[in-house]
Parts: structure tokens; C-alpha cells; sequence
């Protein structure tokens, strides 16, 4: 009987060991936390109100497959306000672009970039510094036309 004694307690500290080791690594590794670091709050981002405003100029480039699609967003544009001599529509140099994005350069851009976003029946905003204007000091809003804005992927429609 004294046997079974020693062997019980060599199986309950095995076992205490074991737990101990595991829940060692758990924690060393970053698994298990007593208490867990404050996460940061987000800040608010203030948001930007879209404003339609017809002093840019507008670049439209087609880049999907569909003929005729940047000319049909341009009257769209010039529907909804702006002078045909200050609305460009081209071909862009693809024709797999996902989805409509309207570029903006300055952070003050972004206001009227998402009043023509709306006007197109809407796309995406983005800032960048890939559609630079040709004269420095004129304002440009550039809209890349994607798969989105297809016959076969549309789903929204310009507003005038």
C-alpha cells in the first residue's frame, strides 16, 4: 500500500509540473495576460462635406473596356454644372482598373472631390499625386472610370 502512496504523488506532481510548464510558455509567449494593455482610442475623424464645385478642372479616364464611357461621365459632369472646355475625357492605359475613384491632390480638394464623386453616382476618394495638373496653379480633379462603373458592373447612375 505504501506503493501506491509514492506513486499517487509522483503522478499529482507530474501533473502540477506539466500545468505549471504550459501555463509558463502561455504567458511567456503573450497568450495569456493578467491584465491586458489599454488599447488605444481612435480619434474622430472629422468628416469632410461634399461640395460640387465647378472651378476645376476634370480629367476623365476610361480604364475599362467599354467604348464611349468616359464621354458618357463627361456630359454627365458638365450636366451637373461644370463648362465643357474645363472637363477632359480619354482613355486611360488600362482596361482592368476595379473600381471608380475620383483623385484629388491638395488636402483642401477633398471637399469638391467627393461633391463629383457624388455627381458621377459615386466612387471612391482617394488623395494622390499621380494626376498632377499640367499648369501648377490650376485646381484638377482626376476620375479614373472602373469595372464598377461598366454596363455590366454598374449599379448606380449619375446624378445631375
Amino acid at each position: 500500500m505504501h506503493g501506491w502512496v509514492v506513486l499517487l504523488w509522483a503522478l499529482l506532481a507530474t501533473v502540477v509540473l506539466i500545468g505549471a510548464g504550459i501555463f509558463g510558455t502561455l504567458l511567456a509567449s503573450g497568450r495569456i495576460e493578467f491584465a491586458p494593455a489599454p488599447s488605444a482610442t481612435p480619434e474622430p475623424t472629422e468628416s469632410v462635406a461634399p461640395v460640387v464645385d465647378t472651378s476645376y478642372g476634370v480629367l476623365i479616364l476610361n480604364a475599362t473596356p467599354q467604348e464611349g464611357l468616359a464621354t458618357q461621365t463627361k456630359d454627365a459632369v458638365v450636366e451637373a454644372g461644370w463648362s465643357e472646355d474645363t472637363v477632359l475625357a480619354s482613355e486611360a492605359g488600362s482596361e482592368d482598373f476595379a473600381e471608380t475613384t475620383v483623385y484629388y491632390l491638395e488636402d483642401a480638394d477633398e471637399a469638391a472631390a467627393l461633391g463629383l464623386a457624388e455627381k458621377i453616382g459615386g466612387a471612391r476618394v482617394e488623395q494622390s499625386e499621380a494626376y498632377q495638373p499640367a499648369d501648377p496653379e490650376s485646381k484638377q480633379l482626376t476620375v479614373v472610370l472602373g469595372l464598377d462603373h461598366t454596363d455590366a458592373g454598374s449599379t448606380a447612375t449619375p446624378t445631375p
